[in-house]
């Protein structure tokens, strides 16, 4: 991140909108309504500041762009054992070592992905069902994220296979024996996308992510979307102000 490194072992818990809870015994540190919502985000404790008083905050709509020829994103994922957890705020698919994508000179491994209900992320106004964030780090701990939007239609796979083993309690990932997961599975076949210099979605709201969010949307079928959203019906932060940020487009 600019100017600033995170550990990997704190890279893990708040890596960009995964989010950070605190210790299940003393209750979750923020939520997404009420006094502790988004609104309040920078208020709840000095860490959090940032969620109130930065300017290069995520999610955004994406509007203006500028088309340029941006290198393509190459994927290099694998199957990961399965490790799936309820953070209390999304459910998070821990991915071990060996999978990244390359952009230009930049190798980011893949650390964990999770989901938001509706999408955080909007293109031209236009909200979308869900939205899958895959969180990479690179060797220093900068951080990139790979939005997919989510839309309903076919189902999916590797959905309907996480689904399956949703966890029944909160805060404690859950090793799924004999179980594998691909992230390429979420992946649509066209993944040109748009990019911009975003922040963390969730406290501490941290800036210097780069955000990667795929133009074309992957499909969930509308019983999988609906069962997302009986444990997480708003898990979405409200879109932030881009404050002159240029927004860059894939051509």
């Amino acid at each position: 991140m600019r100017n600033r490194w995170i550990p990997f072992s704190l890279a893990l818990i708040v890596l960009a909108g995964a989010v950070w809870a605190e210790d299940s015994n003393h209750g979750h540190a923020w939520t997404y309504a009420g006094a502790e919502g988004p609104q309040h985000w920078g208020e709840l404790q000095p860490a959090y500041s940032i969620c109130k008083l930065g300017k290069e905050q995520s999610p955004i709509d994406i509007r203006n762009v500028e088309n340029v020829k941006l290198p393509a994103i190459q994927f290099d994922y694998k199957p990961s054992p399965l490790t799936i957890l309820d953070n209390g705020h999304t459910i998070q698919v821990d991915y071990a070592p060996g999978s990244f994508i390359v952009v230009g000179d930049k190798r980011y491994e893949l650390k964990q992905f999770h989901f938001h209900h509706p999408s955080e992320e909007r293109i031209q106004g236009e909200s979308y069902d869900m939205v899958v964030h895959l969180v990479h780090a690179d060797s220093a701990g900068n951080l990139a994220v790979i939005a997919i939007l989510v839309q309903k239609g076919d189902a999916s796979r590797v959905i309907r296979e996480l689904w399956a083993r949703l966890p029944k309690t909160q805060g404690k990932a859950q090793k799924i024996a004999g179980i594998q997961v691909n992230a390429a599975e979420l992946l649509p076949q066209n993944t040109e996308y748009y990019t911009y210099s975003g922040s963390l979605t969730t406290p501490p709201c941290s800036e210097g992510v780069t955000w990667l969010v795929l133009k074309t949307p992957t499909s969930f079928s509308p019983e999988q979307i609906d069962a997302f959203a009986r444990i997480y019906s708003n898990n979405a932060r409200p879109i932030q102000r881009i404050n002159g940020r240029i927004v860059k487009a894939s051509e």
